[in-house]
């Protein structure tokens, strides 16, 4: 069963100033995303399936879903703010999407196959693609322990920061084995001389040395997920769904997974460099990124011409 494959681009682009996903940034008047799915193709995925706002649907649709049609099966799903569990609602005021749990979680009726998880706005390299879809074209084996088997790909905390603000990452730790012990969401990491900090909210700082493994949002999962993360979300809704800006991040989820018994999730490596937009100063370096990878018939200069 070939994987397919989830794009979470409902983001609001609110740190870039506008809809980032849509912004060009190939020699041919590409988005970043249009790599993933052309890698996605590549490694044998055939069906798409965006995770977007309502309220764009027609502008994300003509300009980039309707793209794909040639190519690909498309779908959409739509994480709206009030789309919760029976007897919650929208706090008032509250403005900000819940995060990725929720983001994953609208497209649970429309897949029904090992997947694929990305960001639209984060650049993966063909290898990543590769990785996870060979090892979700494989089945589920019997094993001791957890019956959950998911998968991940891993890259170094220190090559995926923006050199024009904060960003956050999932700080990971790995068995000997290559599995998933913990994952760890930090929001506001930066360089500095001796490595990479996260500042706290008490005025302190974490301390990294930029080697550590990191999760950003690439993950193999297989449809049994959606059944833990409604659980695990409607736990986040009793605790904290009052509040104006909580969000419940996939690898809090899958975290909280391992901990508890549920899954083991193993991780991949790759030697693709991430690079993504984060601010809307990034820009001018995923586009030489990106011209010097179809410089090196990475990739041609125009992904969809044939």
């Amino acid at each position: 069963m070939k994987p397919e494959l989830l794009v979470m681009a409902a983001g609001m682009g609110s740190r870039f100033g506008g809809l980032k996903q849509l912004e060009p940034i190939g020699p041919s008047g590409e988005k970043i995303m249009d790599y993933g799915i052309y890698d996605a193709k590549r490694a044998g995925v055939e069906r798409v399936v965006f995770v977007i706002r309502k309220d764009f649907e027609k502008e994300f649709h003509e300009q980039v879903g309707a793209h794909y049609a040639k190519w690909v099966d498309v779908a959409y799903a739509f994480q709206e703010l009030d789309s919760l569990p029976k007897g919650f609602s929208v706090p008032q005021g509250r403005t900000k999407p819940w995060g990725t749990v929720h983001a994953i979680l609208a497209a649970k009726k429309a897949i029904a196959s090992p997947f694929i998880a990305m960001n639209a706005d984060d650049f993966y390299g063909r290898r990543a693609f590769e990785a996870l879809a060979g090892w979700l074209s494989v089945p589920a084996q019997p094993m001791a322990g957890p019956a959950e088997q998911y998968a991940m790909v891993a890259f170094q905390l220190a090559k995926t920061l923006s050199a024009n603000g904060t960003v956050a990452r999932g700080i990971c730790q790995v068995s000997e084995q290559g599995l998933l012990m913990t994952v760890a969401e930090h929001t506001a990491l930066e360089a500095f001389d001796g490595g990479v900090r996260d500042a706290q909210t008490d005025g302190s700082a974490m301390t990294f040395t930029g080697m550590e493994p990191v999760s950003m949002n690439f993950w193999g999962f297989r449809p049994t997920l959606f059944e833990h993360l409604d659980e695990l979300f409607l736990e986040f809704m009793k605790e904290r769904g009052h509040e104006l800006k909580s969000e419940f991040y996939i690898p809090l989820a899958v975290d909280t997974m391992i901990r508890t018994g549920r899954a083991s999730v193993t991780v991949l490596n790759t030697p693709d460099s991430w690079f993504g937009v984060t601010y809307r100063e990034d820009k001018e370096h995923v586009v030489s990124r990106i011209q010097k990878l179809v410089d090196a018939g990475e990739y041609p200069q125009s992904l969809w011409s044939k």
